[in-house]
């Protein structure tokens, strides 16, 4: 990176966990007075580079500059005495404490050696009403909506720190409103020459309050620009690797839905998670759901399935009126979801590979009907047969097998109660070719069978080759239904990246 006066820089940093190269020399500055949006993809590389900003991490190569000078950050506290601080998504604050404990925690002021609270909250007051807060410094922190805790998590940063404020994803639990208002801080702190990192997965708000963009993909450093020098177009093929003008993947030769109506979605949503939405989706097809990391893709699938409750709009099913609050619901409905964390949400690692895959055709019979263990063996034998699940044994903690084999066995376990509707979210992501390839033709061969499925894929031309339909999201928003002769990666990066005046979230 060209030019000097950075107040934080990282040149040619490396972070090597094991065999994994997490960094791979990333050079990154950032200025006073200016805003820098850090963006990519999960496994990009964006919380290494922060935690090595902030001393939670030490770099293996490559060197962290303040002020142009190299320094050595061994835990973030000694990066906060060098002026950087930072507030994460989840505040990281004490919701019991008062406002004004939170703001001095750990350098309170005292009087004969004991704090004195009278001074301490009323340097709080004046701290809040640069905020615009007009809050009772004593009360609960608590007892206040997200968005003020963020505020008074950015005050204490700023305070305790006052040379970089690093916020990540400050805005992911915000309404409108509540983002603008962080917004207007973002600004008013720039002006007064803070030197501000902001990574968000909201491509509107990146171009709302920032000045320049550095994406990384896989460890890498991809590129810094400008962003008056960029359109949203230009930054989505930077994140996602992508020519827009690349049209050689296209999607199925006839994606007119055929099949009966299965599902219908009608203005289906979930406050601070998805905006309603409208989704009819037909026996024997394939949707497709394609957008950022952040967008509302996963998001979407559990409300769909009930994971998290939608709190306004209806679902039919098959034309009736059905309430879908939970994944029991879901289940009696013959829906099954095969979740994006499979270690955290799909597995259950000491369980056997056995178990694994009937549990869910267990729960829908209930547990008055047990399945006998030679049932078991039978279903579980007929699975890892159809899915070449490869396991020295159907008995052997799931944990054990490769992340290929674990996820033919969370898709094993939902065909096996045979579903009528399936929601895959990264059914590919991080798996061997060879299941890779196998759980390709698996959804080619569910969609030729008639069921309906919801597949969410990071992997533009993979999705283009398999979905009938194809719908975009943005912003937590269902912003585009692509079919026939539109299903083609430069189309989907387009309806990405299109730009809504006057939307900051």
């Amino acid at each position: 990176m060209g030019g000097t006066g950075y107040a934080l820089e990282a040149r040619g940093v490396v972070k090597i966990f094991g065999n994994h190269v997490a960094l791979d020399a990333v050079d990154f500055g950032l200025r006073a007075g200016e805003v820098h949006a850090l963006l990519g993809e999960n496994g990009a590389g964006k919380s290494t580079l922060i935690k090595i900003l902030t001393g939670a991490y030490q770099p293996d190569g490559g060197e962290v500059l303040v002020d142009g000078q190299p320094v050595s950050l061994d835990t973030p506290q000694q990066a906060q005495a060098l002026g950087i601080g930072t507030v994460y998504q989840e505040v990281n604050l004490l919701p019991n404490r008062s406002v004004a404990e939170n703001l001095f925690l750990g350098h309170q002021p005292t009087w004969f050696g004991l704090t004195d609270r009278r001074k301490m909250e009323r340097d709080s007051r004046a701290i809040l009403k640069r905020y615009g807060l007009d809050i009772d410094p004593a009360s609960e922190l608590g007892a206040h909506s997200v968005a003020v805790q963020q505020i008074v998590a950015i005050a204490r940063a700023v305070e305790l720190s006052g040379k970089v404020l690093i916020l990540d994803e400050p805005t992911a639990s915000l309404d409108r409103n509540e983002v603008e208002r962080l917004f207007e801080i973002i600004r008013d702190l720039k002006a007064h020459g803070l030197a501000i990192v902001f990574i968000t997965h909201f491509l509107e708000q990146v171009f709302a309050v920032s000045d320049y963009v550095t994406v990384l993909r896989n460890g890498r450093l991809i590129d810094t620009r400008k962003l008056d020098d960029v359109t949203r177009t230009d930054v989505v093929r930077l994140m996602l690797g992508k020519d827009i003008a690349f049209s050689g993947a296209t999607g199925l030769a006839d994606a007119r839905p055929t099949g009966e109506v299965l599902l219908d979605f009608t203005n289906f949503g979930r406050k601070r998670s998805v905006h309603p939405f409208n989704l009819t989706i037909h026996k024997g097809e394939v949707i497709g759901v394609a957008g950022l990391l952040g967008s509302g893709r996963t998001e979407m699938a559990r409300i769909m399935f009930g994971a998290d409750a939608a709190d306004e709009g209806e679902v039919k099913i098959a034309g009736k009126p059905t309430s879908i609050s939970r994944p029991t619901d879901a289940i009696a409905h013959g829906f099954g979801f095969c979740p994006e964390d499979r270690k955290a949400e799909g597995i259950f690692g000491d369980l056997s590979v056995r178990e694994n895959i009937i549990i869910a055709l267990q729960g829908k019979l209930g547990w008055f009907s047990a399945l006998t263990r030679d049932e078991q063996m039978e279903i579980a034998g007929k699975f890892g047969e159809a899915m070449d699940i490869r396991a020295a044994s159907l008995d052997m903690p799931v944990k054990l097998l490769s992340g290929g084999n674990q996820q033919k066995v969370i898709l094993s376990r939902w065909l096996a109660t045979d579903p009528a509707f399936l929601i895959l979210d990264e059914p590919t992501r991080g798996i061997d070719v060879g299941a890779h390839a196998e759980i390709v033709r698996t959804i080619n061969r569910l969609r030729d069978e008639g069921l309906a499925l919801v597949v969410i894929s990071s992997e533009i031309d993979e999705v283009v080759a398999y979905s009938s339909r194809i719908v975009v999201m943005r912003d937590r928003e269902l912003v585009a239904e692509l079919s026939g002769e539109n299903i083609s990666p430069g189309v989907i990066v387009q309806a990405i990246a299109n730009h809504r005046e006057g939307t900051p979230t």
